[in-house]
């Protein structure tokens, strides 16, 4: 991990999930991924791992859900861990680094999000969209 922490880090989810744009309608617990499950841990990526985990994970997807979590308050519950990827899960990411994984009982909802964007692929690629979050303000680079 860089010596910088980040302000916020990011689930990305398929948008065929039961995921409201509405922050007010989270419910407390959203259904997690079998990865997940399977992991014991809700994946998370920092905002420049973004686009290689929608690269690797949801090259087939035309739109997903951006979770946007806070990392600070994650942070001072002891709820991260930063831990480099499973190769064999994934492929070589290199340079990429660690990635922070969030440990508590597999517990997503309304108690850690903060805000529920849509990024749709633009001709074939997710590099327009994630610019146009960029320049809209809520994923932070």
């Amino acid at each position: 991990m860089s010596d910088s922490k980040p302000n916020y880090v990011y689930k990305l989810v398929p948008s065929s999930s039961p995921v409201s744009l509405d922050i007010s309608e989270i419910p407390a617990n959203l259904p997690v991924s079998s990865l997940d499950q399977e992991s014991g841990f809700i994946h998370l990526s920092t905002s420049l791992q973004i686009a290689n985990t929608l690269k690797w994970f949801f090259a087939q997807d035309n739109s997903v859900f951006v979770l946007r979590l806070p990392y600070d308050k994650l942070e001072e519950e002891k709820l991260i861990r930063w831990e480099d990827p499973k190769a064999e899960a994934c492929g070589p990411r290199g340079g990429e680094g660690m990635f922070p994984h969030l440990y508590n009982g597999l517990k997503l909802g309304r108690d850690e999000v903060d805000l529920v964007k849509v990024l749709t692929q633009i001709d074939g690629t997710w590099d327009k969209s994630i610019e146009n979050a960029i320049n809209d303000g809520w994923l932070e680079y």
